[in-house]
């Protein structure tokens, strides 16, 4: 009678410990799958920006892509186009002015969450970051005093030249044969260069064709200025940081804008050609 006694608690025992075991199991299973999510949510850049309900947008003061009009508005290409992005993806836009030569610094230290104003996209930036696809088109441009002599890059040798600091500008200076032979000074913004070619204290300055048709000619602060070369053609596109994915979300949300046309309305607005 004893040992039967013995037999039925031994097996109640095991039983509850089988099922202390499954439910000990079951916690640990759940608390990794937790882990698991919360890990995906912070590898995730989008989730993030998302979860601070704001997309942190770098800039410099660049007309038409940002800038401040005649009324004290705070407006431009790059400004609407990066307002509507954000409605679709649910998120503010918080334009923070930056160091053009610090932005992909300012980026990877997550100051911005993107460099979103006219930005070229270069091989060292696609390289190095994070990008949407092309969604306009410019060139670097010449521009010089209206009565200036010019036939060729090559009346430039020995010459000023100005260009934004870390900009596409700079680079074609350093890659054209005769630009790389003048005197080259960088400048903080591009409207800088354009006050120092105005002033004669620089013979020329190498900048975005779509600030140069913005900002110079009749009518503008710039009348004795004009575009005299046009040196290379290139494309546009917002950067992230390098493996994020709200690079795709922001593609996904440039071809719903497409679509219902609201960035060739914008590219009228601002006399900009869309990317192919």
């Amino acid at each position: 009678m004893k040992k039967f006694i013995s037999t039925v608690l031994a097996l109640g025992m095991a039983a509850s410990l089988a099922a202390c075991g499954g439910s000990a199991s079951t916690a640990a299973s759940t608390e990794s799958t937790a882990a698991s999510a919360a890990e995906a949510t912070a590898d995730s850049d989008l989730a993030y920006i998302k979860n601070k309900g704001k997309m942190t947008i770098g800039y410099t003061v660049y007309e038409p892509m940002n800038y401040t009009d005649a009324d004290g508005n705070f407006t431009g290409f790059d400004t609407e186009l990066a307002t509507a992005v954000c409605e679709k993806l649910g998120v503010e836009p918080d334009f923070v002015e930056i160091n053009w030569d610090t932005k992909i610094v300012e980026l990877d230290a997550k100051s911005i969450d993107c460099i979103w104003n006219g930005m070229t996209l270069t091989d060292d930036i696609m390289a190095n970051t994070a990008c949407t696809k092309a969604y306009a088109k410019n060139a670097q441009v010449v521009v010089m005093k209206a009565d200036a002599d010019y036939s060729s890059t090559a009346d430039l040798v020995g010459k000023t030249i100005v260009a934004e600091a870390g900009s596409a500008g700079e680079s074609a200076i350093s890659e054209d044969e005769s630009l790389s032979q003048a005197d080259y000074v960088s400048k903080s913004v591009q409207t800088d260069c354009l006050m120092e070619v105005a002033a004669g204290t620089a013979d020329a300055a190498v900048l975005d064709l779509t600030l140069a048709t913005a900002m110079i000619g009749e009518g503008t602060d710039y009348a004795n200025l004009a575009i005299k070369d046009e040196l290379n053609a290139e494309e546009y596109g917002v950067a992230f940081r390098k493996g994020s994915d709200a690079a795709d979300a922001v593609n996904a949300a440039f071809d719903e804008l497409k679509a219902d046309d609201t960035m060739q309305a914008l590219a009228d607005k601002y006399s900009l050609t869309l990317a192919d």
